[in-house]
């Protein structure tokens, strides 16, 4: 299946690096956010650019969908460090959640309910509901945090230092996680994102190197290392998963596309999405048999027999 992916539309949108990509729950928009103060939205249906919003004030990064489609939250990157709750539909502001001190490095919505998580680099995850500009419950790690709902929304996971995993359960946070795995610290990188397969057996590490990391969400056992991909920049490049768990793509500073067999470890194939810079950003489509990939500009994929 992966190796007839081809690149079948080029979107030219933004003039600066696209720092994040979300998809709708349904799967047929894709919103992102781009160091430019853009957020743009995309009909991945008609694989057009649907509309273009501006946040020259705040800046944008790490943009997601709420359940909805019609509103999203980010994180600033000027000003001050509160995330952003907005109404997509008529660009207006629903929503402040003030509280970090530092600049926003993780960002991740529940699939289940109005719950998200923020981690900072002022050494804080936050806990927060949709409907309250208060924090729900706030955790002092030590330390540089990335964290991901699981699919079920059950359970959160936090990536601490590049060396450990903490999971949560929900509904009882405040005692402290209930599984700490502890795995070699990166001596050559920093942990840049966490993300739960979507079967929810394992998590995938992604980096601001040239490694990726797949560990066993029960037990915390390291399973799988990737590379081959170049990051010779210091970028944090997005790893993703396939929808059914079995893949695992990664951008490079090359411009190229990293697929690997998630099982054996293998690669399977690199494809060439003629992007001009880094790839930083890469997730592959929820509902639809369609992949997206991001520099500067935006590339849609599908397989060669839907081209």
């Amino acid at each position: 299946v992966i190796y007839p992916f081809g690149v079948v539309k080029l979107f030219r949108d933004n003039t600066e690096r696209i720092n994040n990509i979300d998809y709708s729950p349904t799967g047929d928009l894709l919103l992102t956010s781009s160091d430019d103060d853009q957020i743009v939205i995309y009909d991945c249906e008609k694989g057009t650019s649907k509309r273009t919003l501006n946040s020259k004030k705040y800046g944008v990064d790490l943009i997601h969908f709420t359940h909805g489609k019609n509103s999203a939250i980010y994180a600033s990157t000027k000003i001050d460090d509160t995330i952003r709750y907005l109404s997509l539909h008529d660009n207006k502001f629903i929503r402040y959640f003030p509280g970090h001190s530092k600049k926003v490095v993780t960002l991740s919505m529940s699939p289940i309910d109005d719950s998200f998580i923020s981690g900072s680099v002022d050494k804080t995850l936050r806990l927060w509901d949709l409907r309250s500009p208060n924090c729900q419950g706030m955790m002092h790690i030590g330390g540089r945090p990335v964290a991901a709902f699981d699919p079920e929304g059950l359970i959160f996971a936090a990536g601490i230092n590049s060396e450990i995993i903490k999971l949560y359960d929900l509904r009882s946070f405040d005692k402290g996680p209930f599984s700490t795995f502890e795995l070699n610290q990166e001596k050559e990188c920093d942990w840049t994102g966490l993300k739960f397969s979507p079967d929810g057996k394992n998590i995938l590490v992604s980096t601001n190197g040239s490694v990726i990391r797949l560990v066993d969400a029960f037990s915390g056992t390291p399973l799988k290392t990737f590379a081959g991909h170049i990051n010779n920049k210091g970028i944090p490049l997005e790893a993703s998963f396939s929808p059914d768990s079995q893949f695992v793509f990664s951008g490079s500073t090359d411009g190229h596309v990293h697929v690997w067999n998630a099982e054996t470890g293998y690669k399977v194939a690199v494809l060439n999405g003629d992007h001009t810079g880094p790839v930083q950003c890469i997730q592959f489509n929820p509902k639809y048999m369609m992949l997206a990939s991001a520099c500067s500009h935006m590339s849609f994929w599908l397989p060669a027999l839907d081209q």
